[in-house]
């Protein structure tokens, strides 16, 4: 087998990645854009020495899970990988990664699993959406997400997961940048200004932010033209300029600036009132999320007079709702503009039970002068640190609550903490975030045994 080589191919499983997974020859040989049962002709791309990737030519017999994709650009578009997969299979596949992860990383080889949790709506589920901007061969501005495997964007007017309430925003605001003449970012020189349209809404609220992130202030009419958009979006209630000059691939800089309106919206989460900056880490699909805490809440069942830690805990959005459901609360969180936010919500909230903690999560837990009965953990995808495991094990909370995005790391650390002879593993389930795509959320809960 060689580069170039067209081969025939029967998928007979999905990776992490959410490529196609066949064998030809006895190599495991990796095809996107394929589904289980898919029988087709594929080109190979890349020969190594465990394994081969191809991309499709033709496909000679359909999957029963194969169906039309519901975006026109879902080919080209890198922000789904699997709009050509039912949503049963889509969930079905994620289940088994989760699955999968534990026994084999985690070592958990009895395990009973929840069924995989969903909203039911596998569209127009996101709050938030950040576009790059770039310009056409012919000076038009354009806004969407780039191509797979490449920095090309696919211009987008409007994006079927996106929530619809956007899509005025997304056709309407490139138009009007345009027409003001402002100069738009290349990344190749680094020369020039704008460089992402963000769009956030409270998807309980309706409440919309605009957010343009420039590497700098300097765009003649900003403030008139925040205006016009605030007057013809009634339920738009801040324009917003975040200033990010850095070369690197971060979308957001350090400074934000309120052109007009608000600088931030109103969202209600499982009954409280949160308030929600442009640039705020909250979760992209709120209905998933308040389901989610639901579970969280059964699984715990509060008796109201434990102390509970939320490691992580951002703007507070699971610490406030639990916080109304026990004695105390803690939240630990690392970004110093993230802890002013939840400080505020607990405030708009009346919630006086509640302390927020700015640092780093290891030393904080190492400060804490409670002995806490439920720590709840929501580290990055790259999981929590040893120091944070190994503070964990020295407090010896009754329950740990460990919500992740990353199955890996997930079964990474659930591993070491049980393994400790500590803790025993009760209670897994996964909930769909992101429908059409790879990722998924889990939650999993060890108590001491």
């Amino acid at each position: 087998m060689k580069q170039g080589d067209l081969v025939t191919i029967k998928i007979t499983d999905l990776n992490t990645s959410g490529e196609g997974v066949g064998r030809v020859d006895g190599k495991v040989i990796f095809v996107p854009d394929t589904v289980t049962g898919d029988c087709l002709q594929a080109r190979i791309t890349q020969v190594k020495a465990k394994y081969a990737k191809a991309l499709p030519q033709n496909i000679l017999v359909l999957s029963e899970h194969r169906i039309r994709p519901r975006c026109i650009v879902a080919d080209k578009c890198g922000g789904c990988q699997w709009q050509h997969i039912d949503e049963a299979y889509q969930r079905e596949a994620k289940q088994k990664q989760v699955i999968q992860a534990l026994q084999r990383i985690g070592g958990f080889s009895e395990l009973e699993v929840e069924p995989i949790l969903h909203t039911g709506n596998s569209l127009n589920y996101r709050n938030k959406s950040t576009y790059p901007l770039k310009l056409s061969a012919t000076g038009k501005v354009q806004a969407g997400y780039y191509r797979k495997a490449s920095h090309k964007i696919i211009n987008l007017n409007q994006c079927p997961v996106q929530d619809a309430r956007l899509h005025p925003l997304l056709k309407e605001v490139k138009q009007d940048i345009h027409h003001q003449g402002w100069s738009i970012y290349d990344e190749t020189t680094h020369q020039w200004q704008l460089r992402h349209l963000s769009l956030r809404i409270g998807t309980h609220t309706g409440e919309m932010l605009l957010t343009l992130v420039s590497t700098d202030d300097k765009l003649p009419n900003l403030e008139q033209q925040a205006e016009i958009w605030l007057q013809r979006y009634p339920n738009l209630v801040g324009v917003c300029l975040n200033l990010n000059s850095d070369r690197k691939n971060v979308i957001f800089g350090k400074e934000t600036q309120t052109i007009a309106g608000k600088p931030d919206l109103k969202e209600i989460f499982a009954g409280i009132e949160l308030r929600i900056l442009s640039d705020t880490f909250f979760q992209v699909n709120t209905i998933a999320a308040e389901i989610l805490l639901d579970v969280v809440i059964q699984k715990l069942n509060l008796q109201g007079n434990e102390v509970l830690v939320d490691a992580y805990c951002g703007i507070g959005t699971f610490t406030l709702p639990l916080a109304k459901l026990v004695k105390q609360a803690i939240g630990i969180e690392s970004l110093t503009t993230s802890v002013a936010q939840a400080k505020h919500n607990a405030e708009i909230n009346h919630i006086n039970n509640v302390k927020f903690f700015l640092g780093k999560v290891a030393t904080c837990l190492q400060q804490l002068d409670v002995n806490p009965d439920i720590v709840i953990v929501d580290p990055p995808r790259k999981g929590c640190n040893s120091q944070v495991l190994e503070r964990l094990l020295e407090m010896q909370p009754s329950k740990i609550v460990y919500i992740s995005c990353k199955p890996a790391t997930l079964a990474r650390d659930l591993k070491i903490l049980v393994n400790s002879g500590v803790y025993k593993l009760s209670f897994v389930r996964s909930a769909d975030f992101f429908p059409q795509t790879t990722h998924i959320e889990s939650v999993a809960i060890i108590e001491k045994q």
